[in-house]
C-alpha cells in the first residue's frame, strides 16, 4: 500500500490588526468628546482644582500672607476642633439629624414609588407624579416661608388649628423639641417625590413575566410585592443607602440656617452652620477647613463601610 503524503497546515498569515492609537479614537469619537468637554471642564475647575484648599486645613492661613506665605502648624486646628466644648453637641445635633432623615425620609420616596407602581389608569398617575415632582424645584428660603406661615402662633393655620383641638397654644418655630421634625418634615415634602424618579425606573425594569406567572400561582398584591417587586429593587435601594450613609454628617446649609434662631440654637447648630459662622462671619478660615475636611473624612469612611457591609451581604454595592 502506498504512503499517501500528510498535508502540512497552511499557517495564516494574516496578521492582527493593529491596535489603534489614542489619536485615532480621538479622531473617530470626536464629537463625542466634544460633548464631554464642557462636564469635565466643570468638574476640573469647581471640583477638583478647589480640593488643593484643604491644605490650609494645616495653615494658619491668613489672606495677606497668601496660601504658600502662611505658617504651617500641623495638626493643631485639628486637635482645637476636637477640644472645643461645641465639639460633642455639633456631633450629636448631626448624627441626630441625620437619623431622623434615614428612618424616615429615606423610606418616603420608596414608599410612594410603590404605590404609584400600582396605579394602573396613567393619566392619573402622570398628574400626580408631576404634582409631586414641584416642591423639588422650589427655593429652600420658599420652603421655609410657607413654613413659617403655617407654623407661626401669629395666625398661622396649623398653629391655630392646635389651639383650638388641645387648648393651648405651641410655639413650633422656636420650640427644641420640634425644631427636628420640622426639618425633617421639610425634606419629605420637598424631596420625596423627586426621590422617586430612580425607583420608578427601576420598577420600570421588573419583568411582566414574573406577575403573570405569581397571579397563576395564586399570589395576591402584597406577595407580589414582598416576592418580587422589593427584591428587584433591593440592589437600586442598597445603593442609594450608601450614598446617604456618607452624606451622614451632610444637614445641608441652607435648611437648617433658615429654621434657626436664638431659641432653638442649642439644638439646631450643627457642622455645616458651624464652618459657615467660625469661617464666614468670624474669619477662621483654617479652623472651618479643617471641620470640612473632618466631615469629608467621616463621610468617606461611612461609604467605605457601608458598601463593605452590602458586599459581605451579598449586595453588589458601589464599587
Amino acid at each position: 500500500m502506498e504512503n499517501v503524503p500528510v498535508q502540512e497546515p497552511v499557517l495564516s498569515t494574516v496578521r492582527p490588526a493593529a491596535k489603534k492609537t489614542i489619536f485615532t479614537k480621538l479622531k473617530r469619537d470626536k464629537w463625542l468628546y466634544l460633548l464631554l468637554f464642557p462636564g469635565a471642564l466643570y468638574f476640573l475647575v469647581f471640583k477638583y482644582v478647589p480640593m488643593w484648599g484643604i491644605l490650609i486645613a494645616f495653615q494658619d492661613y491668613q489672606p495677606y500672607l497668601g496660601f504658600f506665605g502662611s505658617h504651617w502648624v500641623g495638626v493643631d486646628n485639628f486637635k482645637n476642633f476636637f477640644m472645643n466644648p461645641d465639639f460633642f453637641r455639633l456631633l450629636k445635633n448631626t448624627l441626630i439629624l441625620s437619623a431622623y432623615n434615614i428612618f424616615f425620609f429615606f423610606p418616603a420616596p420608596i414608599i410612594l414609588a410603590l404605590l404609584l407602581n400600582e396605579v394602573r389608569k396613567a393619566v392619573f398617575k402622570k398628574t400626580v407624579q408631576t404634582l409631586i415632582y414641584v416642591p423639588h424645584f422650589m427655593s429652600m428660603v420658599i420652603v421655609a416661608s410657607i413654613t413659617y406661615v403655617f407654623f407661626t402662633t401669629e395666625g398661622g393655620i396649623v398653629s391655630e388649628l392646635v389651639s383650638h383641638l388641645f387648648g393651648r397654644q405651641i410655639d413650633f418655630l422656636t420650640s427644641l423639641t420640634w425644631f427636628r421634625p420640622l426639618i425633617v418634615m421639610q425634606t419629605i415634602w420637598k424631596e420625596t417625590g423627586w426621590g422617586t424618579i430612580l425607583f420608578l425606573a427601576a420598577l420600570a425594569g421588573v419583568d411582566a413575566q414574573l406577575y403573570e406567572a405569581a397571579i397563576v400561582d395564586g399570589a395576591g398584591r402584597w406577595r407580589q410585592l414582598w416576592n418580587i417587586t422589593l427584591p428587584s429593587i433591593r440592589s437600586t435601594i442598597v445603593i442609594l443607602l450608601i450614598l446617604r450613609m456618607g452624606a451622614s454628617l451632610d444637614n445641608g446649609f441652607e435648611q437648617i440656617f433658615l429654621m434657626t434662631n436664638a431659641l432653638n440654637r442649642q439644638v439646631a447648630d450643627v457642622f455645616d452652620t458651624y464652618v459657615y459662622s467660625v469661617g464666614i462671619t468670624q474669619g477662621s478660615f483654617s479652623y472651618s477647613t479643617a471641620v470640612g475636611l473632618f466631615k469629608a473624612i467621616v463621610g468617606v469612611v461611612l461609604i467605605f463601610g457601608s458598601n463593605f457591609l452590602a458586599r459581605k451581604s451579598g449586595e453588589s454595592g458601589i464599587f
